[in-house]
């Protein structure tokens, strides 16, 4: 068995690693168009990752990402933990996948998704 090391440019070209170091462009072979008939019927071959079905879709918990709920308020991690008194080390470690909000956080999350300026209102009147 043989092993190919192959690394992508900057400007998204492939090329191969030689042994010595040096590089090979790898000729590009445009992928074949498929349907969404052939996707779906290659995708259900796979038996090692098989699609998800809505009966997986409905037993997976749904958990708030603070990451894209951030990201759409258009903030930065030092913004967003100020602004919503999240610790920022709590924040990052929810990001960065190190650690996974507890039950009152995913609440807390929830809410600031759906109304961020009624949280903030909140937190200005409870004085926070």
């Amino acid at each position: 068995m043989t092993s190919t090391i192959a690394r992508i440019h900057p400007d998204g070209s492939l090329v191969r690693v030689n042994p010595d170091g040096s590089e090979a462009r790898l000729a590009e072979r445009p992928a074949r168009e498929m349907s969404a008939t052939e996707i779906e019927a290659t995708a259900g071959g796979d038996l090692d990752n098989p699609p998800l079905t809505p009966a997986d879709f409905q037993r997976m918990p749904r958990t708030p990402q603070a990451k894209l709920i951030r990201r759409a308020l258009h903030l930065t991690q030092e913004a967003f933990a100020a602004r919503f008194h999240i610790p920022l080390g709590t924040l990052r470690d929810w990001e960065q996948g190190r650690s996974e909000p507890d039950r009152p956080a995913r609440a807390y999350l929830t809410v600031i998704a759906r109304d961020p300026e009624g949280v903030e209102r909140a937190l200005r009147v409870t004085g926070r």
